[in-house]
């Protein structure tokens, strides 16, 4: 049976720090569905050769795993726990904050001094309450080690987490996520069958493309009903998307600044323990 497309949110431009980003999730006409509290989409930004350091500046986290999809460029991270790494275009990095630290991040030295285009979309994906004070780690996927769900010429989507049609993502978590990300080339098609009772997202970040028989332009958000399984996406031009599908957690939300916990009384622990020095120190 066909999903029903229950909201088509328009990302809206919203400032972090140095930088302008696309809000799609959470949306006036929708808060968030957990296990998934933020959709960030970073648009397309071009850097001349030269250009100077940017970067988001060290910010906290705690209770949810911030999750990076590269779409274009060379990203760095750095974190008050000592560690750092590169993200390139067309990799994934998973990161569970747990019980907090401080974290940097942004475009390489590297990158802007050779120049070129950089674009990401961040998630922030929720977990269990009895998880949410656990150790912080990473995990991190190249674009070759995540197998592709359709060898089909002029598609190119990749499974990052979870399972799909008997694949495997090599990126693991507390919440059980199904991501595939890529492209679609104008006038290609692909089938997902998402499970009954998931909360199922499909994000355009460029092109446009018919969901169901709907069209959804580029900077789009389509949030499905939990019946139903089956979605058709057609690509009407050159289109890059983000597909997540996950089953809800169902225990209370709260989130404010960088923070995701099951309470009031525990964000306000998360506010106290970051000015207090709790999360370490990282001087970019």
């Amino acid at each position: 049976m066909e999903k029903k497309i229950e909201h088509i949110l328009e990302g809206r431009a919203k400032s972090i720090g140095e930088e302008t980003i696309l809000q799609s999730l959470p949306h006036k006409d929708f808060r968030f569905a957990s296990p998934f509290i933020v959709v960030h989409h970073l648009p397309a930004q071009t850097y001349p050769a030269g250009s100077p350091p940017e970067r988001l500046h060290p910010h906290p986290h705690r209770g949810f795993a911030p999750v990076t999809f590269l779409f274009q460029g060379e990203g760095y991270h750095k974190d008050s726990l000592g560690n750092s790494g590169v993200l390139k275009a067309g990799e994934v990095q998973w990161m569970f904050a747990g019980s907090g630290l401080l974290h940097s991040e942004g475009p390489t030295k590297d990158f802007l001094q050779k120049g070129g285009t950089y674009e990401l979309v961040q998630l922030w994906i929720n977990v269990p309450a009895k998880h949410k004070m656990g150790e912080p780690f990473y995990q991190q996927s190249t674009h070759e080690r995540m197998p592709a769900i359709t060898t089909e010429a002029g598609t190119d989507l990749r499974l990052a987490s979870g399972e799909y049609n008997g694949l495997n993502g090599p990126i693991t978590s507390f919440t059980p996520v199904t991501s595939i990300f890529g492209t679609l080339q104008a006038g290609k098609n692909i089938s997902f069958e998402a499970p009954e009772g998931n909360w199922t997202l499909l994000y355009v970040l460029d092109g446009a493309v018919m969901v169901n028989q709907q069209p959804v332009e580029k900077y789009h958000l389509v949030v499905f009903s939990k019946t139903g399984t089956d979605i058709t996406v057609t690509a009407t031009a050159d289109t890059k998307l983000l597909y997540l599908s996950a089953l809800p957690i169902d225990e209370p939300v709260a989130a404010k600044g960088n923070f995701v916990m099951n309470t009031a009384e525990e964000i306000a622990q998360a506010e106290k323990d970051f000015e207090e020095g709790k999360f370490g120190v990282l001087d970019y």
